[in-house]
């Protein structure tokens, strides 16, 4: 798969839809661990978002760079983090070969506190110490509200996952909510399900069918679909639980499962 730019339309790319511990599990011996069915095998979760202006990473985690290699993108205009769990930022340091310059940078952005976790577990990125050409160049991006990516207002959005602070994020564009990103939460705050009304395309975090203390099952993610009047909803971020088959036959038509490598098209001029 290669990644390429589609004109006139904003593409999200899934690079991976697996939980913390990716699909197959080591030392797991059940049926979706040994599936045929290659929409079983799970990366760690992260998209990339193509523009005709721009083009962004959400998270870069442990599997990031076999990420970058499978999908085919070699240029990357900035990098948007959830939080600073290590499923999302192992692959932090993989982002050099995108400021392969001397004197460029790449602007990240996350909140205040997932920045300065990042900062403390890749110290050396960020100390300014290490300008090699082809040394990680980080630019920090702390955000406090809504920001511009070309021409795509990119809005922070607050969920409740476990105790760090998380956020998904609103990509829209002319007024348009076209996609929402949440792989990780539990639970959305009402300033945030406001923000999702009407989304047009929203994908969001379903661990496994059962409860879990921290992440959405199916039923509360379909709930929260429902809630917002998502157009079509994606789910992400899955466990071995999951298998891709037998789960989709149960779900409603206008909710489906993410796998790795699925692009979405959506085109910014009504046809």
């Amino acid at each position: 798969m290669v990644n390429t730019v589609s004109p006139g339309a904003l593409t999200i790319t899934f690079l991976g839809t697996g939980t913390s511990v990716g699909v197959p599990m080591i030392g797991c011996d059940c049926a979706v661990c040994h599936s045929d069915d290659p929409r079983d095998r799970r990366c760690r979760s992260s998209i990339l978002v193509t523009t005709p202006e721009a083009q962004w990473v959400v998270d870069a985690g442990p599997d990031f760079r076999f990420q970058c290699l499978r999908a085919g993108f070699r240029h990357l205009d900035a990098v948007l983090l959830t939080h600073a769990h290590t499923d999302h930022v192992a692959g932090f340091d993989d982002l050099r070969r995108f400021t392969v310059g001397a004197e460029e940078s790449l602007p990240v952005h996350g909140s205040g506190s997932c920045l300065a976790a990042v900062r403390r577990m890749f110290e050396f990125a960020f100390n300014g110490e290490n300008r090699y050409p082809g040394y990680f160049k980080p630019r920090p991006c702390p955000f406090d509200g809504p920001f511009q990516l070309g021409a795509t207002t990119i809005t922070p959005l607050l969920v409740h996952h476990g105790k760090v602070e998380t956020h998904g994020f609103l990509f829209s564009r002319a007024g348009r909510k076209m996609v929402a990103y949440l792989p990780d939460l539990k639970s959305a705050p009402a300033s945030t399900v406001a923000a999702l009304a009407g989304v047009e395309v929203l994908i969001i975090d379903a661990l496994r069918f059962t409860s879990h203390p921290t992440h959405m099952n199916f039923e509360e993610a379909e709930a929260l679909a429902r809630e917002v009047k998502a157009g079509r909803t994606w789910f992400t971020h899955f466990q071995c639980q999951v298998s891709h088959a037998e789960a989709e036959e149960n779900l409603p038509v206008d909710v489906r499962l993410a796998y790795d490598g699925l692009i979405l098209s959506l085109p910014l001029i009504e046809l």
